[in-house]
């Protein structure tokens, strides 16, 4: 399919992302970037908001050890709801957190802004957890899923999805 990437076509453009190869996270309070594949490993990403060349030219070529495989950049401005699905191991946390943030790796003149930060209490066996929030976005400003735990040990994150659904906003 041809690239719709800016498209001013009517109704929602939308960026479906879904990783099921686990992501080790080291503990601590920096937060991490989750990492998607590309191509047939999406969902959809039909107006090229996740491409391996990404708009300002940097070619991604290893998804799993690059964090810019985990950016979002926004196909058109207007109002963007953010989606994500978050699924971690069982292991011996007291809190997980987790949050968008728009340009975390400083690549635009934008400043990092974070936004829907939570900080969760675990639950016995396994954490899953799903999460949604509305930002304004831009074409210029990519868009992140990051997380970060307290455990004394690196755990998984099995499953993770980020989708943006951009509406148009005057």
């Amino acid at each position: 399919m041809t690239g719709t990437r800016g498209s001013t076509a009517p109704g929602v453009q939308v960026c479906s992302l879904k990783v099921d190869t686990p992501q080790l996270i080291p503990p601590g309070t920096t937060y991490r970037i989750v990492r998607f594949p590309f191509g047939a490993g999406e969902s959809t990403d039909r107006f090229e908001m996740h491409q391996t060349v990404q708009p300002d030219g940097y070619v991604v070529t290893d998804y799993a050890t690059d964090d810019r495989s985990g950016l979002i950049w926004p196909s058109r401005p207007g109002w963007g709801h953010l989606y994500a699905m978050i699924q971690w191991e069982a292991g011996g946390y007291t809190e997980l957190r987790d949050q968008y943030v728009r340009d975390p790796l400083g690549l635009t003149p934008s400043p990092n802004d974070t936004t829907a930060t939570e900080h969760r209490t675990p639950t016995p066996g396994g954490q899953y957890f799903v999460k949604n929030h509305g930002i304004f976005v831009n074409p210029g400003t990519p868009l992140a899923l990051r997380v970060t735990h307290n455990d004394a040990a690196p755990r998984l994150l099995t499953l993770a999805e980020f989708k943006l659904v951009i509406h148009h906003a005057d």
